[in-house]
């Protein structure tokens, strides 16, 4: 059965973040599309079944994907909208078993363990987020032999028009860079940028340009 780690408002989440996400899943039925990430499901397809540590799971399109294919997923969220739903869909799936959900400030608190696949997915936010903190826990999160799979957006879509005029979106390279691994325990798998078509909140499609890193923890 999915599993609920809810953490108290007052000290671990905040309040502030935690109703703006809330809102957001709250305009729609639906806000993604249910399907994993284009690039989670080709890196993930050959590797045999694991643990896996799905950060900022959102509805729970990856995880539900994961657990589909074997991996016992640790789902993690702010918001308690967006967990619901992947509770939901998780059962709908029949692989509630394999998932635990944790509801998680990802500012203030980060999930204990070490997993096979650490996944974060498009873990960018219009609020603060101390982003390269996140990612190095990330790091920190994958066990011997296992691997850490970032995709970030690697520009606004074409839809935003002028609604991020100073936004900055950085590299492969320098994703990588503010990991601070150390190349003797790390190797690079994946470095490099990836295109695809996506549609937009109106149904409107266009060229959307993703930055990959994908990074292998050595068994030492």
């Amino acid at each position: 059965m999915i599993e609920h780690d809810a953490y108290p408002v007052d000290s671990a989440v905040d309040d502030a973040t935690a109703r703006f996400w809330d809102e957001l899943y709250q305009q729609r039925e639906r806000v993604w599309s249910g399907r994993a990430n284009a690039v989670l499901a080709e890196v993930v397809e050959p590797l045999p079944p694991g643990t896996a540590l799905d950060l900022g799971c959102g509805e729970g399109g990856d995880a539900i994907w994961l657990a589909g294919q074997g991996w016992q997923v640790n789902a993690v969220d702010i918001s308690t909208t967006a967990l619901d739903r992947l509770t939901a869909e998780a059962a709908r799936a029949g692989v509630a078993s394999r998932i635990t959900v944790a509801r998680h400030d990802l500012t203030r608190t980060f999930p204990a363990g070490r997993y096979d696949l650490v996944s974060a997915q498009f873990l960018q936010s219009p609020l603060e987020l101390p982003r390269e903190a996140v990612l190095r826990a990330a790091a920190r999160a994958v066990a011997p032999g296992g691997r850490l799979l970032v995709v970030e957006h690697g520009a606004p879509p074409p839809w935003a028009r002028d609604s991020h005029p100073h936004a900055r979106f950085a590299s492969p390279q320098e994703i990588l860079a503010a990991l601070d691994l150390d190349p003797d325990r790390w190797h690079t798998e994946r470095l490099r940028a990836a295109y695809r078509t996506g549609t937009g909140p109106d149904g409107e499609t266009g060229n959307l340009v993703d930055h990959v890193v994908l990074v292998r923890r050595e068994q030492r």
